[in-house]
């Protein structure tokens, strides 16, 4: 965990560098693809996302070294060659893990996060899941655990997979020759995104297209049928926690309503959307009909909102960092404390943002109680240790979110949300 806590310490800046190179970029061209709340949206997912597994919150099924250790019918080492093959049999897992996740419906819910964002830019690229509470990705390496690869060359290569998904969500480049045919690219991705009928469930590679090409999935982009983004039950809120496990908690509704006991058992297996006929009827669901003349979701941005929301963006990543920093350095107890503190200010100040009153009260109740702590530890986490003042830049963060959320309350929350049309 340590380790992985450090590789963030530089990952986090470079993504935030490069989302912010892309802003810049697409103001220069004027063709702006982030809208400023939605990309705060999706940074507070990646936020969540990092939070989850630092903390350990999951369980694993089985593990790749054990697999490796009672499956291996051969020993090989960690040659060059080794790390090329390991690297496209991962890939090749990834592909049928996607294909899974888009597929089945449970299995819908632990990536619906990802696509939940009705623009595409790098921002959404960090749109990670944290409903993804049970680990089963190795078993789809079991090919890899048969042949031997070691776990040490597999551990490397993951988080390399992962970072190398992250370029290609852009609209700001266009096709890219023969490199259509090896790998995804961004107008692969772009299609991949959409939800126009003739792009739905296609595109599912993650590094190399071919396997696309090889099991049918593959569709490329259209001049004639731009992708529009998003899903089709759409999230409408800013709030990545609840994002996370909307699809699952429709799922438990209707598992529950339905009178049929087989619709109970299989719904969680069903394509992605089934619903029982029972439920359909009696309890709608809306669902985008015509993808190209949508109201995107939208909540009135003052430029109080605004600022608001980015302070507290900035203000919780570093809150994160000063986490990951401090990761060999206290407790687990000390640690989940920390990374609840972050949860819960995560979805408090997106509920804000969504014009929730659960929002004003939990962003009451949090400064109030971070205070507290601090006035009788006296010291926010050993932060003093590293920073001079720093007991006092906590204190201040928790007077500001205090009397910024009492001005939401009285100035802010009662404005209607004006949802936008696409098309």
């Amino acid at each position: 965990m340590e380790a992985y806590a450090n590789a963030l310490l530089y990952a986090i800046p470079g993504f935030v560098a490069l989302i912010l190179v892309e802003v810049l970029y697409g103001h220069w061209v004027k063709n702006q693809t982030h809208r400023l709340i939605d990309t705060i949206s999706s940074l507070t997912s990646g936020l969540t996302n990092i939070l989850k597994d630092t903390l350990g919150l999951a369980i694993t099924l089985i593990s790749y070294p054990y697999l490796v250790e009672h499956l291996a019918i051969i020993e090989i080492k960690a040659t060059w060659l080794v790390y090329l093959v390991a690297f496209i049999v991962l890939d090749f897992a990834g592909y049928w893990n996607h294909r899974l996740s888009h597929r089945v419906n449970i299995f819908w819910n632990q990536h619906v996060i990802h696509h939940s964002s009705e623009e595409f830019n790098l921002a959404c690229a960090l749109r990670q899941s944290i409903s993804n509470v049970i680990g089963y990705f190795p078993l789809f390496l079991i090919p890899a655990a048969f042949l031997g690869v070691p776990n040490k060359v597999i551990a490397l290569l993951a988080p390399i997979h992962l970072f190398a998904q992250f370029w290609y969500h852009t609209k700001h480049i266009g096709k890219l020759g023969w490199l259509e045919y090896i790998i995804v690219t961004p107008s692969q991705h772009r299609v991949h995104h959409a939800i126009n009928p003739e792009y739905i469930d296609k595109n599912l590679g993650q590094v190399f297209c071919v396997w696309d090409r090889m099991f049918g999935t593959f569709q490329e982009e259209m001049d004639d049928c731009p992708p529009v983004y998003g899903v089709l039950k759409p999230a409408a809120t800013w709030n990545p926690i609840r994002i996370n496990f909307q699809h699952v908690w429709r799922l438990i509704q209707d598992a529950w309503r339905t009178r049929s006991l087989w619709d109970k058992v299989r719904i969680w297996f069903m394509p992605t959307g089934w619903r029982p006929k029972d439920v359909i009827e009696s309890y709608p669901v809306h669902i985008i009909e015509d993808v190209y003349h949508f109201e995107k979701y939208k909540t009135p941005v003052s430029r109080f909102i605004s600022s608001y929301a980015l302070f507290q963006l900035l203000t919780l990543t570093a809150f994160l960092l000063h986490m990951l920093y401090l990761v060999g350095d206290i407790g687990m107890n000390d640690l989940l404390f920390y990374g609840g503190f972050l949860f819960v200010s995560i979805y408090g100040f997106t509920s804000l943002m969504d014009h929730q009153r659960s929002g004003v009260i939990i962003e009451l109740i949090r400064p109030s109680l971070g205070i507290a702590y601090l006035l009788t530890v006296g010291d926010w986490f050993q932060v003093s240790q590293d920073l001079v003042l720093g007991n006092a830049l906590v204190l201040t963060y928790f007077v500001v979110t205090f009397f910024s959320t009492l001005y939401f309350y009285r100035y802010e929350l009662r404005k209607p949300i004006v949802n936008t049309k696409v098309g």
